[in-house]
């Protein structure tokens, strides 16, 4: 049967069958429907027939390709036993045959391996003999080394097994070397490496670099690498003593040992004698001993370098008196931060004894610097600074030639020889400690020196009239002096690429920022400058608002300085005169030391920005409580004094006249705004022209939403009290106040007066608009954003009298 019948829809049952009827013969309720059922029986018998007819006819094709399938079937047997005798008469003697050859191969195979191996056995032997011959020769009376270094070296590569094998033991030994083979070389190897020290101590000694290379080159030929290593390793640590030594000897005549960066230039000197020691015989060393044995050399090199700069540290310590200074720091009492945090009776200011101000011999100046020198200190806070950073770059020198070459591109790691060594400890005994306390100690004494010495500036008056000596900002001097030293301990603490310094030095300083200088002002606030009114009911004096806008200003800035200080060293500023300013991660390259120092920093600011603008807020809410807020209720009774939002034109025409302004009617309409903006002038703008942008514009926040409740209310009150053109009179009023609040760009001040906007929005809103809305409202369509809720919607519509 063809394809072609299976898909014409000949054998598919459902291919032309016909629907069925619509229903069974039992459902019809009449005689047409029971017409139509019985005609769509008999179609539905009609076709089941034809379709019968159909697969009885195809029967007998089916039949007939059946019958083919057969008769091919029995030629292919006939086949198939055809090809089985072909098999097994003509091929099995083919592959036998196949097998026998194939076998023969393989023994040819095995022989041919047996005489390659059974030559190179004689090739080596042949070899060994020439060497033991020519080691023999060399080491006679042509003392040619080289070459008998060399004929060591090619001995060194025959397997061990052919030179001790029976072969060799029987050829190799001759008349003039009777001993095996293995005696010969490893008899020469031991007066080799004799001869060879020897000469290369002599060449040492005698300060003959070329000998001294020569020799050194051929420790390896002989297997004696640890040997030369050693001996190398000797000999370029003598050279380091005698160099430090010498360095010493010279900075110790005259007074050349008082200058601050002696020791610092001593350190520098060992630790670049070293790396060029390193990077000039590194690959000397790598060449002819092999990758990676130069690490060998710098641990005995690190070994010499703890000695050498141990005894610089050691005199450093002695010459500079670091344990008193030391002992000095730390007995130190802070009295002047004390007093100032025990004595909260006085509020009307403390003791300036200290203050070189105050004048005279007994200023008390002496006893608070007594036993410490603050210059000293800084000059020893900058001289360990510099020798931890040598330190810092010789880690990161010997960290990337004691790396391994497959970890090229992971994070650099502290090499074992310096965590382990001793000038490690002694760094971190002498340098780290030392700087960590005197970082602590210089810090807050700055602090405490800045508030001891704190002038404030002079000429401010909250009089718009008089000039302002000076220019913004306004701050208190102890900002500027600590924001200096901020930068310079943050800097100087950088500067030691030590990870253990950072992590002491930056928390310090935020510690010490956030409890002593946030402290003090705080204490300033509080107890010296509140602007608190000298009597119930009264303006707080000029001075005490005039301190206390200062102090805010100091946070505001002091926050400011610490983020642009922080910023500058997260992201350094671009190289500038072919100068390129080190990154972070340049000066912290050993694992992941970036993150951390990253990590101190953001938290420092962080930590820094919440306590001052913590305080800052407090700071503008007294302000606004003690200062404006008391202003506030005055001024909006003479802004809307004698106002009446229920005169018709003519009252108002009327009005006009009584006052002269026919010839300019909108005098009329603009004077309550014009009333604010007078009374509104005289409270601000003193504070303004004080205060830092930023303050001014919290304090500005904070009176926006009070003045915003007092118009609210004041709207309120005009429920029944105002006709319609009183309604447009008040809108109009109400949207020249806001825009004397918001003048200057402030226009984020407007959101604070959206309710007041909207009530004044609805009571002069058409009914049609209205009613729009409200519609809009219903539906789900509504695009106004409303800050009042329905029942105040609806009740500002109502607030004009009808």
């Amino acid at each position: 049967m063809s394809p072609s019948s299976l898909n014409n829809g000949t054998l598919n049952p459902a291919a032309d069958e016909p629907p069925a009827p619509p229903s069974s013969m039992s459902q019809s309720s009449s005689l047409n429907a029971i017409r139509a059922s019985l005609a769509a029986l008999h179609a539905r018998d009609a076709s089941i027939t034809t379709r019968l007819q159909a697969l009885v006819s195809s029967q007998a094709e089916l039949s007939r390709e059946l019958g083919r399938l057969d008769l091919l079937r029995a030629h292919l047997g006939t086949q198939v036993v055809h090809t089985r005798d072909i098999s097994n008469g003509m091929l099995d003697s083919a592959a036998g045959t196949a097998a026998h050859l194939s076998s023969k191969v393989k023994e040819l195979d095995l022989e041919k391996k047996r005489v390659e191996e059974t030559l190179g056995v004689v090739e080596q032997v042949a070899e060994l003999k020439a060497c033991v011959q020519g080691v023999v020769g060399s080491m006679g009376a042509p003392q040619d080394w080289e070459a008998a270094a060399g004929y060591i070296a090619r001995a060194n590569k025959i397997p061990k097994h052919v030179v001790e094998g029976q072969f060799a033991a029987r050829i190799v030994p001759s008349v003039e070397v009777p001993d095996a083979p293995g005696i010969t070389i490893e008899n020469a190897k031991e007066s080799l490496c004799g001869l060879f020290l020897r000469e290369f101590e002599k060449a040492a000694e005698e300060g003959d670099g070329s000998k001294v290379t020569r020799f050194f080159k051929l420790f390896p030929l002989i297997g004696r690498e640890e040997t030369g290593l050693e001996v190398y390793g000797r000999y370029v640590c003598q050279g380091v003593a005698a160099r430090a030594r010498g360095n010493l000897r010279e900075g110790t005549k005259g007074s050349a040992a008082k200058d601050g960066l002696f020791y610092v230039n001593a350190l520098t000197k060992l630790f670049e004698h070293i790396a060029q020691i390193v990077e000039g015989h590194g690959g000397l060393v790598e060449r002819h001993y092999g990758q990676g044995r130069m690490v060998r050399v710098i641990e005995r090199l690190q070994v010499e370098a703890d000695v050498q700069g141990g005894i610089i540290l050691d005199m450093w310590g002695d010459e500079r008196s670091v344990d008193r200074r030391l002992t000095d720091v730390k007995s130190y009492p802070f009295s002047f931060l004390v007093q100032s945090f025990m004595a909260p009776q006085r509020t009307m200011g403390i003791s300036r004894t200290s203050s070189p101000a105050v004048g005279g011999g007994t200023n008390g100046r002496v006893s608070e610097d007594e036993g410490v020198d603050m210059r000293e200190i800084d000059g020893l806070l900058t001289e360990t600074a510099y020798m931890l950073a040598k330190w810092a770059m010789y880690s990161r020198f010997l960290g990337g030639k004691c790396r391994h070459a497959d970890t090229s591109e992971e994070p650099l790691e502290m090499p074992d020889l310096l965590i382990k060594s001793a000038l490690s400890r002694k760094i971190a005994g002498r340098l780290i400690t030392p700087f960590n306390i005197m970082t602590t100690f210089y810090f807050r004494r700055s602090v405490e020196k800045a508030f001891q010495l704190d002038e404030p500036p002079t000429g401010l008056s909250l009089n718009p009239s008089r000039a302002l000596d000076g220019s913004p900002p306004y701050i208190i001097s102890p900002v500027d002096d600590v924001m200096y030293i901020v930068s310079e301990s943050i800097k100087r603490s950088l500067l030691t690429s030590q990870r253990d310094v950072v992590a002491h030095a930056i928390p310090t300083i935020g510690r010490v920022l956030g409890s002593d200088f946030v402290g003090m002002i705080q204490r300033k606030m509080r107890d010296e400058c509140y602007p608190k009114p000298a009597i119930q009911g009264g303006f707080p004096p000029e001075d005490k608002i005039i301190s206390f806008i200062l102090l805010i200003n100091s946070l505001d800035v002091a926050n400011d300085y610490v983020a642009r200080i922080v910023s500058g060293h997260l992201t350094p500023p671009e190289p500038s005169l072919g100068s390129k300013a080190p990154s972070l991660h340049e000066m912290f390259p050993f694992d992941h030391d970036t993150n951390f120092v990253v990590h101190a920093l953001e938290t420092l600011s962080l930590t820094f920005s919440h306590k001052a603008l913590e305080l800052v807020a407090e700071g503008l809410n007294a302000m606004f409580k003690e200062v404006v807020k008391v202003r506030l209720r005055p001024v909006l009774s003479e802004t809307f004094r004698d106002l009446d939002y229920s005169l018709t034109e003519e009252d108002l025409a009327e009005i006009a006249r009584e006052n002269e302004t026919d010839d300019d009617p909108e005098m009329l309409n603009d004077q309550v705004a014009k009333r604010f903006e007078h009374s509104w002038e005289a409270l601000m703008k003193p504070i303004q022209r004080l205060m830092t942008p930023k303050c001014f514009t919290g304090l500005l926040d904070r009176t926006a939403d009070h003045l915003a409740d007092m118009l609210e209310r004041r709207v309120w009150r005009f429920s029944g009290k105002m006709n319609a053109l009183g309604a447009q009179r008040m809108e109009r009023d109400f949207s020249g106040i806001i825009g004397v609040v918001a003048r200057g760009g402030r226009y984020a001040v407007r959101d604070a007066f959206a309710r007041v906007s909207q009530i004044c929005m609805l009571v002069n809103m058409e009914d049609e608009e209205w009613d729009a809305l409200m519609e809009e409202e219903q539906q789900g369509d509504e695009e106004m954003a409303w800050v009042l809720s329905e029942d105040e919607r609806r009740r500002a519509r109502g607030l004009v009298r009808s």
